[in-house]
């Protein structure tokens, strides 16, 4: 009897489990695009995996694709959270490159130019305009990074993730929408969160695809259609009809583009979860923010979706199905091959060595930084990554598109100011992409101050430790006297000119990521013309001292600061050493002391070190510090003038750089200071620096302008500026007053807009 109730027993238990398993209800989450609203959706997953709601499918569009990516590929809400809020995510939205990443090999030298156009040479202009904002090559790394496992795991089926998953893209050729159920995950939400002119456009099979929500932004027919669940869960981050502003391109753009969303569940069994998202498009500094609102959105309405839901499920479960999905996952992401898809072989062949040993085998994370190295090259215009497992191995086979760069750089930039050294800037570079690169580069520079031009050839050679060679010649003419006319008059000089031309060969390497070590040397001619007396009239001619020369340097450089003119963060140190043997050559004028020409030879070594570096103690305020040294075995010119000008310079502001000043300049020197940058609101900053120039032994002037040097430590000069400056999208917009110790009107105000910046000149 006993055995006969025990039997009775197990079928009922066992018919009513299966009962209920007929019975159970299936849930799909559907999640719409919304841009940094998105973040909404994980407070809505938090929420409903707190309160045991299961979640058997997953649709979603744009943000909301990657977010139910997310967690469809098995990352937790709490992973999710940490890193939607975190400084690096909200760097990848931006487009910014980890500075550790950051490759400064590649990186030209600073210019004065505000604007790059770059072209085909078999294209018209307007095919020639950017198609994104950000860069998007940072955030496509991470994305193959995030979905690689999980796309491995699943083998390529959307199905087959932990939880079931589609997200749509726009085929915005054939007006329609693309829904993925297979293939590369990361691909897929790239595609399906591609905001026109946000980012990069991506070919998925031919078809260049854009943001999902241009046609379909709350995909609940996808979920019908794909997997048809008892029950739907929507949540929605935008409004039908987002408002236009007449100042908000994108709203005007998305509102030209879109279909007229529909937020139904189109008669299907569910609710709509509505969080508050009023913020940017691209406002992902609130996602904190974002995630409350939809978790509170989402409790709201929870008894409502007890009361339609009888299925439950622990989080001791879904942590359990995630390990159990996770358990799939390789180790480590180990790339046994690199398949190269855009470039001829040639090409090929660079990228390959760019990135290492192509026979080798590599980690994702170990590949990484020659990856963003590549990036960086000026001959790659993008680079898209998927990963695609090698059952038999366990390894992957890395697959880049790569699109070569355009063939010609344009630039224009200059400095407008209100003394007399305005600049024009203008540059052309032609890129030649093969086993070895080849950048062929001038500019010019045009202005009362300055009028230079400078050609150079670089050969990029590709390896693990990259080399460039590149031969250079410059030509540049400095007046002075016009220059130091209108709104600005130091009296010295009464005339004085400078022109300087110069060959030389470099040969540059790498130093980590961030500093390059060049070894180099040329011949050049430096010739000043100038009066020594304010006396003279137009009958008078002028000095002459011509110094030819020879050198050679060897050069340490780090850069990670954040501009090239007033920079607030990072950091700069530049160690060089140079020998210079040479001729000097006076020819006198008919108002100097001296009455036959003269030639002396000089020779001498010179050491200069620079320190520039920024601090951030508090979120509006920064303190920057400037140190530079000299010491050289330099020996005095035939007259003080010529002495000074061939003297090294301290130039610690913009606008000293635009001026001769015979009390900053020594042979030998320590000098510094310190810099208070307030940021009070976004792109203006307000400068206070202040600086000391200790010259070991000053150029002292005699009667008869022969040159002769002080005591040791006798002189002593200040340098100071207080400024306004706003950083605009093509380059610094300044008001400052300058204060420069020992000159006659040593008070001084600029206002300029754009850099003062210019070629390098030979004895530098």
């Amino acid at each position: 009897m006993r055995h006969t109730y025990t039997i009775l027993f197990f079928i009922l238990s066992t018919l009513t489990l299966f009962n209920q398993n007929a019975c159970a209800q299936k849930i799909g989450v559907v999640l719409s695009g919304g841009g940094a609203g998105g973040a909404c959706h994980v407070g809505v997953l938090k929420a409903l995996e707190e309160n045991n709601i299961p979640i058997d499918y997953i649709t979603g569009t744009s943000i909301g694709a990657l977010i139910g990516g997310l967690y469809a590929s098995g990352y937790s809400v709490e992973e999710i959270e940490k890193m939607v809020t975190s400084d690096r995510f909200i760097n990848l939205t931006r487009g910014n490159l980890e500075k550790k990443y950051q490759y400064y090999f590649f990186k030209k030298e600073d210019d004065a130019s505000w604007i790059t156009l770059k072209v085909s040479l078999d294209s018209s202009l307007v095919t020639n305009i950017p198609t994104n904002v950000i860069n998007s090559v940072p955030i496509d790394f991470e994305m193959v990074n995030f979905f690689s496992n999980s796309s491995a795991a699943s083998v390529y089926n959307f199905d087959s993730l932990l939880i079931p998953f589609r997200c749509v893209a726009s085929d915005i050729e054939n007006k329609k929408s693309v829904v993925f159920k297979k293939g590369d995950l990361n691909q897929a939400i790239r595609a399906s969160m591609t905001y026109p002119l946000y980012l990069k456009p991506i070919n998925v099979d031919g078809k260049i695809l854009f943001d999902g929500g241009l046609y379909n932004n709350f995909p609940v027919d996808v979920m019908t259609k794909d997997f048809n669940p008892d029950y739907i869960i929507g949540s929605v981050v935008t409004s039908a009809n987002p408002k236009v502003d007449e100042e908000n391109l994108y709203a005007q753009l998305r509102s030209m583009l879109i279909n007229n969303p529909d937020f139904s569940l189109q008669n299907k069994a569910g609710i709509i979860i509505k969080s508050w998202s009023d913020v940017g498009t691209f406002n992902f500094n609130a996602c904190k923010k974002l995630i409350d609102s939809g978790y509170v959105a989402t409790i709201r309405q929870i008894d409502s979706i007890r009361k339609n839901i009888s299925s439950t499920v622990t989080k001791e479960e879904i942590d359990k199905k995630r390990k159990k999905f996770k358990s799939k996952f390789t180790e480590e992401t180990i790339i046994e091959e690199i398949n190269i898809e855009g470039l001829n072989k040639k090409q090929q062949f660079y990228v390959k060595h760019l990135m290492g040993n192509p026979k080798k085998q590599f980690s994702l994370e170990t590949i990484k930084k020659t990856y963003f190295r590549l990036s960086e090259d000026n001959k790659i215009r993008s680079i898209f990554p998927t990963l695609t497992l090698n059952p038999q191995t366990g390894k992957y086979k890395l697959n880049l598109k790569i699109k070569r760069e355009k063939d010609l750089f344009l630039q224009f930039g200059g400095n407008i100011s209100t003394r007399p050294i305005s600049t024009g800037f203008v540059s052309i570079q032609y890129n030649y992409f093969s086993k070895i690169a080849m950048s062929i580069y001038g500019n010019g520079y045009f202005g009362r101050l300055n009028t230079s031009g400078l050609g150079k050839i670089r050969f990029d050679f590709p390896s693990r430790l990259p080399v460039y060679i590149e031969p250079l010649v410059c030509f540049s003419r400095w007046d002075y006297y016009r220059s130091s006319t209108l709104f600005y008059n130091f009296e010295k000089p009464a005339y004085l000119t400078q022109n300087d031309r110069y060959g030389e060969l470099n040969v540059g390497i790498p130093v980590g990521n961030r500093a390059k070590a060049i070894i180099g040397g040329g011949v050049a001619q430096l010739a000043n013309i100038y009066y020594q007396t304010n006396t003279f009239s137009t009958k008078d001619t002028a000095d002459q001292t011509n110094f030819q020369f020879a050198y050679g340097n060897i050069e340490y450089e780090y850069n990670t600061l954040n501009r090239k003119l007033y920079a607030s963060e990072g950091g700069y140190l530049n160690f060089k050493a140079k020998y210079i043997n040479g001729l000097e050559s006076l020819i006198p004028g008919t108002t100097t002391h001296e009455i036959k020409e003269n030639n002396i030879p000089h020779e001498w070594t010179v050491f200069k070190l620079k320190l520039d570096g920024y601090l951030k103690p508090f979120k509006f305020f920064k303190v920057g510090i400037l140190a530079e040294g000299v010491y050289s075995s330099q020996d005095l010119f035939l007259n003080y003038t010529s002495s000074v000008l061939s003297a090294p310079a301290f130039m610690p502001t913009p606008e000293s750089k635009t001026l001769f000043l015979p009390n900053f300049r020594s042979y030998k020197y320590a000098a510094g200071g310190g810099k208070m940058i307030f940021n009070p609101i976004k792109k203006l900053d307000i400068r206070i620096e202040a600086y000391v120039f200790q010259p070991y032994q000053a150029i002292n002037n005699n009667v008869t302008s022969a040159p002769s040097l002080g005591k040791a430590f006798a002189d002593r000069y200040y340098v100071g500026m207080a400024a306004l400056v706003y950083h605009t999208a093509l380059g610094p917009l300044s008001l400052s007053v300058n204060y420069y110790h020992g000159e006659l009107q040593p008070f001084t105000f600029l206002a300029h807009f754009g850099y003062t910046l210019f070629n390098r000149k030979s004895i530098e």
